[in-house]
């Protein structure tokens, strides 16, 4: 009975009733939908103050600590690592169509299927991302250009504060985040009775394939996970020359916490002492780069989020133009960044997503009630993906100890002060 007080089960359970309700009764289950368009308005309704507080407060705090080397390779990895989850989502995505079986019989916005098909030169798409009036996008929830705004001022921000050492406007965009994300809370409390109605519309209006497209995304994710893993140690065994049949046994332990308890944050201090007394990653590589890729290092987060915009196009029957495939793209990598995390949970960054790209919000409800699983699936690849760019990092410089990664020595980390990485930690933990 303990287990039913967490909120994923209650919100799982909720999914479960919600589609059995509404293959039950069919049409009727329309009468719930407002409801559960209640709730997610709710989430929306945050989406723009949140998304200004983090970006500015992520931005505002950003120091000169971590230059040279180790972070030019780290980051280095760490894009391009990233860069092909998102395009690999999009492959999968393409060729398995995850979201393709729901076909709503309700008519989609026309000015949405209207934006969403219409194609922009390079040069409009570019001069879009700017608007001349902050207020006039963040009433209309565009959020590209409150993005650039919030990263302009958070950079004028730190400047103003290097300068003169007054925090008060930092401590005030961060007073605003938390509040904003304790309203989150507050909403997520009747996220089962949301789902519960989404997904009883949603069964009445499409019928079985509600199970069968959950399925798929599940599938498409999973697949994506499994193959950037393989590729993660294909190339650390081709770049390290390491024995690749070592490694399960150096990644068991961080990769059963992360699993079960589906948090970075919380498997980072397992991560950080494996990674220096089992893979022998040196101390000061370990320590800065398992500490970035704590909120830069999310691939498999990267991975899932661009199957969310390709799923929710394909389940509106929206064809995406090229132009709107990169910019699905770039924000899937500019959510994994530090800088640009959304917090709060999947929730928020579904409809983060849906809103910048003008894709409809229907089954948005379904992939919340299935984000459990796909959570699973993420932590996975977040996580041992930091320990294998770490590796990669450190063997560039000659800072893994083999005698250790072949199990004839041993080392012991250093003590881990984990108040030193409590602010990035807790980032982690709500983006996961």
């Amino acid at each position: 009975m303990k287990a039913l007080r967490h909120p994923a089960a209650q919100i799982g359970l909720a999914a479960i009733g919600g589609i059995v309700f509404g293959l039950i009764v069919g049409d009727w289950a329309a009468n719930l939908k407002f409801v559960g368009d209640l709730f997610i308005r709710l989430i929306q309704m945050s989406i723009v103050p949140l998304v200004m507080a983090s970006v500015i407060v992520a931005t505002g705090s950003m120091s000169g600590t971590g230059t040279g080397k180790i972070a030019v390779r780290t980051f280095k990895w760490m894009i391009g690592f990233s860069f092909v989850a998102a395009v690999l989502a999009w492959l999968l995505s393409v060729l398995i169509r995850p979201g393709a079986g729901m076909e709503f019989t309700a008519q989609l916005d026309p000015n949405l299927e209207e934006s969403a098909s219409e194609a922009l030169g390079w040069q409009d798409t570019l001069l879009n991302f700017v608007s001349t009036n902050v207020f006039s996008a963040m009433s209309t929830a565009t959020m590209v250009p409150i993005i650039v705004f919030s990263l302009l001022f958070g950079i004028a921000l730190r400047s103003h504060i290097t300068k003169t050492g007054d925090t008060g406007v930092l401590t005030f965009m961060d007073q605003i985040q938390q509040i904003v994300l304790t309203m989150i809370r507050l909403v997520m409390t009747i996220a089962p009775v949301g789902v519960f109605c989404l997904l009883a519309a949603l069964a009445g209006d499409v019928g079985f394939s509600v199970v069968s497209t959950a399925l798929s995304y599940l599938g498409t994710t999973l697949l994506g996970v499994l193959i950037l893993f393989a590729l993660f140690v294909v190339v650390v065994t081709v770049r390290t020359r390491l024995d690749p049949r070592s490694l399960p046994s150096k990644l068991t332990e961080q990769t059963a916490i992360a699993v079960t308890t589906t948090s970075s944050a919380v498997t980072f201090p397992t991560v950080l002492k494996n990674t220096v007394e089992k893979v022998g990653v040196s101390q000061k590589v370990a320590n800065f780069t398992l500490s970035i890729g704590l909120t830069m290092g999310s691939y498999g987060a990267v991975l899932n989020y661009m199957i969310v915009v390709m799923f929710l196009a394909q389940a509106g029957d929206v064809d995406l133009s090229v132009g709107q495939i990169a910019l699905g793209m770039g924000l899937a990598i500019l959510l994994n960044m530090g800088t640009i995390t959304v917090p709060g949970g999947f929730p928020v960054i579904a409809m983060f997503l849906a809103t910048s790209l003008d894709l409809p919000f229907e089954a948005v409800g379904l992939l919340i009630a299935v984000d459990w699983f796909a959570g699973i699936f993420r932590t996975f690849l977040n996580v041992n993906g930091d320990t294998f760019v770490a590796m990669l990092v450190a063997n560039a410089d000659d800072e893994i100890d083999r005698d250790v990664y072949n199990g004839t020595k041993t080392v012991v980390a250093e003590d881990i002060d984990l108040d030193e990485y409590r602010d990035v930690m807790a980032q982690a933990d709500r983006a996961d």
